[in-house]
């Protein structure tokens, strides 16, 4: 079941903030930041990682461990020293985004570019071309300082995002994200309302396999509006799902899907079923992704407007657009529903030449709180509390001035939380690790992970 949200329950429920004077945006690559965030160290990206169009993209964590997404590979962070952090080993595989995602001594990693194959060799080739290649290809991490490339499997359209779903008896299970058929495409034709669902044998990856490509919008989705919808207006039409995010421990998953938001019920992984789903025409262009509050009664939702590579924090795109949506869920079990309550959006003006948008995220995981750290490009990393639903508010960001005197993608892909440390992944600059010392958030250095992915959220406070 779909719901539209009204013109009416828009404008009530915006949290509005006055934008700052220009004269407030920092300088060209100059440091700004609140009192209570720390910039502990920056590394930025080594060897063949480098380049302005290597983008850093996605982290997964491990022990003492990080590894950073980067569109030509990724690289092992050892970060048992936060304020001065070692890098480990860098593997080259190009084959964007390259999405990270950790289970046990596996790494998968998401190539969502057409390739000439699933080698580390590959070169681009035309997805026209039948005998070119995208999906998720699987890494031993056993040894950090000697990854090994252990198996590869192809997906419809690729593999954009990934994401975990724990199995049972040691296995795993990985549901690959991607979107935007094309009648040219020999592998990927539309319409393409489908995920696929790898299964893995984690004492033997070699049998990963596809067992299941469940269709999640048999009605065909968001249609979305026509090209040619002036900026910053228009809703993109759903054709695949651009992010999931996984709550195992509630048997939940959170689906950003282009033009509509999904909650699932995931208590059979190879089965996911729809709870409910929701739009929002007024205001969001593309769903992009998702992250459930603790006790999975909120969903907090990203619209990645302008797809990451527009100037939209100002004042002309305004606070409800490339924002935050907070979601309540209502009600139990199958009759479940999604209730709007408030935008979040950074409440600083970037320069014209910086994108800007809602990006990825994680929770800070502090008791009785919401409280998220999240990634904004050029826009930088903020730190704020959706405890009341209706009343969102920053407590903390970090954030360098312009990367370019033209707009170049730069900022941060993605800031999450891990064992009491902030590690951004910014496009261009590398690895920052920060640090916020705040009362509202201490106590959340208490909580230890062995291991996280982002999507795939850990219930923090009763883990298994």
């Amino acid at each position: 079941m779909l719901g539209t949200l009204s013109a009416a329950v828009l404008a009530i429920s915006t949290v509005l903030v006055a934008p700052a004077a220009s004269a407030d945006i920092p300088g060209k690559d100059e440091i700004a930041k609140t009192p209570n965030m720390h910039h502990l160290a920056n590394i930025p990206k080594q060897g063949p990682l480098q380049g302005v169009n290597n983008y850093g993209s996605d982290w997964a964590f491990k022990g003492k461990y990080a590894f950073g997404g980067n569109y030509a590979g990724f690289t092992i962070y050892d970060i048992s020293r936060p304020h001065s952090p070692k890098v480990v080993s860098v593997v080259s595989c190009p084959g964007p985004q390259n999405d990270v995602t950790i289970s046990g001594n596996l790494l998968f990693l998401s190539t969502d570019s057409s390739m000439s194959d699933d080698s580390c060799q590959a070169v681009p080739k035309p997805a026209t071309d039948k005998t070119a290649w995208e999906g998720i290809k699987i890494f031993d991490i056993s040894d950090v300082r000697n990854p090994r490339y252990v198996k590869a499997v192809e997906t419809k359209c690729g593999s954009h995002t990934n994401t975990l779903v724990p199995g049972k008896r040691g296995t795993a299970y990985i549901y690959v994200s991607s979107y935007r058929p094309s009648s040219t495409y020999p592998d990927c034709q539309p319409p393409h309302d489908l995920i696929s669902i790898i299964k893995v044998p984690l004492k033997n990856p070699q049998a990963a396999a596809v067992v299941g490509e469940p269709n999640l919008f048999p009605d065909g989705g968001n249609p979305g509006d026509p090209p040619g919808t002036p900026w910053p207006n228009g809703t993109s039409e759903t054709s695949g799902c651009h992010d999931l995010t996984s709550y195992p421990d509630k048997d939940l998953m959170a689906g950003a899907c282009m033009g509509d938001g999904v909650l699932f019920d995931i208590s059979d992984p190879e089965r996911p079923r729809t709870i409910t789903s929701v739009r929002d025409d007024e205001n969001f262009a593309f769903w992009h992704s998702a992250t459930f509050n603790n006790s999975a009664k909120k969903i907090v939702f990203t619209d990645e407007l302008g797809g990451g590579g527009a100037a939209t924090c100002n004042a002309e795109v305004g606070p409800e657009k490339g924002a935050n949506a907070i979601y309540d869920i209502v009600g139990k079990g199958s009759k479940r529903k999604l209730e709007f309550r408030s935008y979040y959006k950074i409440p600083r003006p970037n320069a014209e030449t910086e994108n800007c948008v809602a990006h990825n995220g994680s929770l800070i995981p502090v008791k009785g709180k919401d409280i998220m750290v999240q990634a904004w490009y050029q826009g930088g990393v903020s730190v704020w509390d959706f405890t009341d639903s209706r009343r969102p508010k920053e407590i903390g960001w970090f954030e360098r001035g312009p990367f370019s005197d033209t707009l170049l993608i730069g900022g941060s892909w993605s800031a999450y939380y891990y064992n009491g440390y902030i590690y951004s992944n910014d496009i261009q600059k590398g690895l920052d690790v920060l640090q916020i010392k705040d009362r509202r958030t201490d106590k959340g250095a208490r909580v230890r992970l062995d291991e996280l992915n982002a999507q795939a959220q850990p219930d923090y406070f009763d883990r298994r």
